[in-house]
């Protein structure tokens, strides 16, 4: 294990040109994209976040979603999700999957080879046999998939070589053949009219076509804007019909008309991948290849769109990065000329900086608008004192010598410009910041390609073009370190907010961690993808890369800070140089030292739910369960509950029985309700139903206490006490309670309640020198303590694991109580302090 681990990637909104799925459930709307390995699922109401899939082997090729379920296509298989749990998975593709088509209770899947498999998935779980397969030959490409209305069981299928053809489903034959317009078919979409279907092509014609009768009834050119890649019908009564190319431009074609209706110039920066109107609605959603999703509305009078919201990432890959807000976010500059600012805690929060009004400007220049914004940055820095009065982040540009400062309280470029002096020779300077003059200059001797200073110790790391970073002093001005090791340009470098660690990258793919004060290399990693940027947050949890040709930024956890041992040998030599993955999109990946445990768990029959085993946990201080703090108070106070929920008075009988309860006559007159029936009750009452329950629960309660004494045991055991509510809890200790402990006088025979109420000192007495859930486990014990305390106090046998459990729990409190002291007298100490 190495100093920092992979954790997740950050900044990816859809990637790999794979077209959204996108359904309706119940009064919402979701979209489903495609994130490299893994999936993301959206609200499209604010567009956020709800859903994010597990990583699969391969890219993603092709998605599709049905309810809860999300079919994706990676390699020549296909995994079926419900949620994020594997259902099953589909095998019989020999040839990459580059389609899936959802038609009724049918999923259909098309390799590139022209084999056509048929999926049912009736019932709770997915059959992994197909129903039926159709083979279209070899010089019969499919690109396209579409289901007429109104055509029982048919599709029609477009190709790379130009024809379409029409299939039965259920038969698996072929109806027809449509000669097609002698250019490859990149999409086609169903009619809201009848027998009409629209048909993009990569010459850039748009056909509406009638397949009744294999008629055109209308075409569109928009050769210029490149192949059409996508196509919509609006369905709420306008006739209009949207279009997608290679160029990034959305075109609304007016269907009555027959002409072009308005234009949405630069919607995106990359090819359009999909496009879809809302049912009834005149909001677009398009997705492109520059890693964003927007949603478009046609509110305005002359049918124009405007965008409505919109979700996006760098759409070429970062090269400058740096963590800002005590850790929260993260400022970054890429090669598509965007500064954003990213969120660590929250996705929705991320945003991209303004450069004031660029597509209001580029429209009026009548240029594009990457020409107005400003050229891609190569450095930048940031300060978050007094943020709220000046800008505060200052950035330089490619083949300019002009730096451009920024107001992040305000997300926007500044109004001033930085121009440096004319002077050209490139010695290092040092500025009283306070008198704003020059300290002291020096010069390296080479030519400096990076810098990094620490203040707090004052520190100036240097980079030259001889890989070889150097350590000043800026006090003395003198060289104190001098590191070694890279084989390639050195591309970043930062230091540890405690000034012990310098961190730097190359093009080499290798990361390393250098101890100053050690004056060598502590650990190092190589990755496949060289990384061109590093930084490191505030509170040294977290480190972030960027990588070349990644759109995403990565992040990577600092193991040293939750690791019991301080010794710097025991991550990594000096000269060895372990090679990892990247950070994956989501965080249900599991490594592979977790495969054995998950395949332990997956045949266990218990319905216990997974539990996890610490490896490491912090000397001398404890772990809390994370449990909602009312639901381990309310064990300690369930009198206190009952008696405030105590009814008032007794429930009075309804003058009127409510209509939707069955009555019958009675000679005094009073309202006797129908009893149920014994079809519905099955021979049983509420009364049978709940001492059921009751029992069900304690013999799981029993079963498992019995089966505790193990590691594993005690934290499954764990897991089932926090997944009680606390009444529920309550009665199960009270069902261990034994009734007649004052007339029954200690005897040779062991009870059963006796050895299940020692077993539960043991846990408790484990629990404790654990120091795990450690606010749950007081509150349990507290409860314990207050049903069986008589019974502990009158049997010896159980006097003796008191005392230990006594023990235990001392020693644990008085470390806990003496940090907190410590911590007592450090904030007095400052609150009474004059600086």
């Amino acid at each position: 294990m190495g100093i920092f681990e992979p954790f997740r990637a950050i900044g990816y909104i859809t990637t790999g040109g794979v077209p959204f799925s996108l359904q309706r459930l119940g009064t919402e709307t979701f979209v489903t994209v495609s994130v490299g390995k893994a999936f993301h699922v959206y609200n499209c109401a604010k567009l956020t976040l709800v859903l994010a899939g597990p990583q699969l082997p391969k890219k993603i090729r092709a998605l599709a979603s049905f309810k809860e379920y999300t079919f994706a296509a990676y390699g020549s298989d296909i995994a079926v999700f419900k949620r994020t749990d594997l259902v099953v998975t589909f095998t019989k593709h020999e040839e990459k999957v580059n389609m899936l088509y959802l038609f009724g209770e049918y999923i259909l899947s098309a390799d590139i080879k022209g084999n056509i498999f048929i999926w049912a998935f009736r019932g709770a779980k997915p059959s992994s046999e197909p129903v039926g397969n159709i083979s279209l030959g070899d010089k019969f490409t499919p690109t396209c998939i579409v289901h007429p209305d109104t055509y029982l069981n048919k599709v029609i299928i477009g190709s790379e070589e130009g024809p379409l053809q029409l299939w039965n489903i259920s038969t698996k034959k072929k109806i027809y053949d449509f000669k097609g317009w002698n250019s490859s078919v990149r999409c086609c979409v169903s009619s809201p009219a009848l027998d009409m279907v629209a048909v993009g092509c990569s010459d850039g014609s748009i056909h509406v076509h009638n397949i009744r009768y294999d008629e055109e009834l209308m075409s569109f050119n928009h050769e210029i804007r490149g192949a059409v890649t996508a196509l919509s019908f609006r369905t709420d009564g306008q006739p209009l019909l949207a279009s997608g190319g290679s160029s990034g431009v959305i075109s609304i074609w007016n269907l009555e008309k027959r002409r072009l209706h308005s234009v949405i110039r630069e919607a995106h920066d990359g090819s359009i991948v999909s496009l879809h109107f809302f049912a009834n609605e005149p909001i677009l959603m398009s997705s492109a290849a520059d890693n964003s999703i927007k949603m478009w509305i046609f509110d305005n009078n002359e049918g124009d769109a405007r965008l409505l919201r919109f979700r996006s990432g760098h759409s070429a890959p970062p090269r400058c990065i740096r963590f800002y807000g005590n850790g929260k976010f993260i400022l970054s500059a890429g090669q598509d000329r965007a500064f954003r600012l990213f969120s660590v805690v929250q996705d929705q929060q991320s945003r991209e900086l303004s450069q004031r009004h660029v597509a209001k400007r580029a429209k009026k220049l009548r240029v594009k608008a990457e020409e107005i914004k400003l050229k891609p940055v190569i450095a930048f820095d940031c300060a978050e004192i007094r943020a709220r009065d000046w800008c505060n982040v200052v950035t330089c540009h490619m083949d300019t010598s002009k730096a451009y400062v920024w107001r992040l309280q305000n997300f926007v470029i500044g109004e001033h410009i930085l121009t440096p002096s004319s002077e050209t020779e490139s010695p290092i300077k040092v500025w009283d910041f306070k008198s704003c003059k020059l300290k002291s200059k020096f010069n390296v001797g080479k030519s400096v390609t990076k810098i990094a200073y620490h203040r707090a110790n004052g520190l100036l790391a240097t980079v030259a073009d001889d890989m070889v970073l150097v350590l000043f002093d800026t006090v003395s001005m003198k060289m104190v370190r001098r590191f070694e090791g890279h084989t390639d340009r050195i591309t970043d470098l930062c230091f540890s907010e405690d000034g012990k660690w310098l961190i730097s990258s190359s093009m080499d793919g290798t990361l390393r961690i250098w101890d100053i004060s050690l004056a060598r290399q502590i650990d190092a990693m190589r990755v496949d993808v060289s990384i061109t940027s590093v930084s490191m947050s505030p509170n040294m949890d977290v480190l972030a890369t960027t990588h070349v040709d990644q759109n995403g930024v990565y992040l990577w956890v600092n193991q040293a800070l939750f690791s019991p041992s301080t010794n710097v040998d025991s991550y990594a030599s000096g000269k060895h140089v372990r090679n990892v993955l990247l950070p994956t999109v989501s965080s249900a990946e599991r490594s592979e030292e977790e495969e054995p445990i998950k395949k332990s768990q997956d045949s266990n029959e218990s319905n216990i739910k997974p539990f996890v085993i610490m490896d490491h946990q912090i000397p001398n201080m404890i772990t809390l369960s994370l449990l909602p703090r009312s639901q381990w108070q309310s064990l300690t106070n369930l009198d206190i509950i009952k008696v405030r929920n105590k009814p008032i008075e007794p429930p009075k009988k309804p003058e009127q029985a409510p209509f939707f309860l069955p009555s019958v006559p009675s000679l005094s007159g009073e309202i006797l309700f129908e009893p149920p029936s014994s079809k519905e009750t099955d021979g049983s009452t509420t009364e049978d139903t709940g001492h059921k329950k009751m029992a069900d629960l304690s013999s799981h309660f029993s079963r498992l206490l019995q089966s505790s004494g193990e590691l594993e045991s005690y934290s499954a055991f764990t897991d089932y006490l926090k997944g009680l509510s606390p009444s529920s809890l309550d009665m199960e200790l009270r069902m261990l309670q034994i009734i007649d402990d004052d007339d029954v006088e200690e005897s040779e025979e062991p009870r059963p309640e006796l050895q299940s109420i020692s077993l539960l000192l043991d846990y408790f007495i484990h629990e404790l020198s654990c120091r795990n859930n450690f606010e749950f486990v007081q509150a349990v014990l507290k409860l314990f303590l207050k049903i069986h305390g008589e019974t502990i106090r009158r049997h010896s046998v159980l006097q003796e694991k008191v005392r230990k459990l006594l023990d235990v729990q001392s020693k644990v409190w008085q470390k806990i109580d003496k940090m907190f002291q410590s911590a007592r007298c450090m904030v007095t100490f400052l609150s009474n302090s004059q600086f």
